[in-house]
C-alpha cells in the first residue's frame, strides 16, 4: 500500500507551504489530481490521508481527488485511445504498442482551500 508514503509525502509538503506563511491559515480542502495509471487507489489515499492527519493541523481537512483517465496516442495511425487498464494497452485500431502516454500519470495537488484566521 504506497497510499500511505504518498499520503506522508503530501502532508510534508502541505506542512512545508503552511509553515512558510506569515500567518498559519486555516486549511479546509486539499484538491489533488491522481491519473489512472499511477496505481494509486483512491479510497486508500482517503482513509490514509484520514488516519494520518489526526490530531495535526490537517485533522478534518477534506481531501478532494480528480481522477485523471488513461489517454494514449498512436503514433503509427496518429488516434487518440483509452487502454484498458489491465487489459489492453496496445492501439485497438493498429495493434501497436501503447508508446506516448497523454494523461493518466498524474499525481499533484491541484490546489488548497484555506481561510486566513482573524488576529
Amino acid at each position: 500500500m504506497h497510499e500511505t508514503d504518498m499520503t506522508k509525502a503530501l502532508i510534508m509538503t502541505v506542512r512545508d507551504w503552511w509553515d512558510s506563511q506569515p500567518e498559519q491559515p486555516k486549511v479546509e480542502k486539499i484538491h489533488l489530481i491522481v491519473g489512472q495509471f499511477t496505481c494509486v487507489e483512491p479510497a486508500s489515499l482517503q482513509f490514509a490521508f484520514e488516519v494520518q492527519t489526526r490530531n495535526t493541523f490537517l485533522e478534518q481537512v477534506e481531501l478532494v481527488i480528480q481522477e485523471t483517465p488513461l489517454i494514449a496516442f498512436c503514433h503509427t495511425c496518429r488516434t487518440e485511445y483509452q487502454p484498458q487498464l489491465g487489459l489492453q494497452y496496445n492501439c485497438p485500431q493498429c495493434q501497436s504498442a501503447m508508446e506516448d502516454i497523454r494523461s493518466g500519470r498524474e499525481l499533484k495537488i491541484d490546489r488548497i482551500e484555506y481561510a486566513k484566521i482573524a488576529s
